[in-house]
């Protein structure tokens, strides 16, 4: 996160170009909707189509998920947070993006709702065909 602790700083636009973020971060960061009922998690084998028990599994998997990426995240907020010299966590840092380039076709993708700032640009590392 230093780009966006510099930006920040600096009080300049940034751009993310990416493919995702752990956590979700980068839906909690644009308020992007992400129920456990609906969307399935990260490195489950859950479909498109989720049974209540698959729900159950949804929701122990963000619980958990959300703690163990607090933490991990800490020494990142308290650095942000020393730099800037305010608290700060690292949703807000990412909060203050203003495009997302998202490495990832949305027709691949889980139908999620996405704010107008995310422009998913999939198919941008490919080489051409010879």
């Amino acid at each position: 996160p230093w780009g966006q602790i510099l930006a920040l700083r600096l009080s300049i636009p940034s751009v993310f170009f990416l493919w995702g973020l752990p956590c979700s971060f980068d839906l909690q960061a644009t308020q992007c909707p992400d129920p456990p009922s609906y969307v399935p998690r990260t490195f489950t084998d859950n479909s498109d189509r989720i049974m209540f028990i698959q729900q159950v599994e949804n929701f122990f998997l963000k619980s958990s998920e959300s703690f163990l990426c607090n933490f991990s995240y800490l020494p990142f907020e308290l650095l942000a947070s020393d730099i800037l010299h305010r608290p700060v966590t690292v949703r807000e840092l990412l909060s203050h993006r203003s495009i997302w380039l998202k490495r990832i076709d949305f027709g691949f993708a889980y139908p999620v709702p996405v704010m107008p700032n995310i422009v998913f640009i999939g198919g941008i590392n490919c080489g051409k065909k010879k």
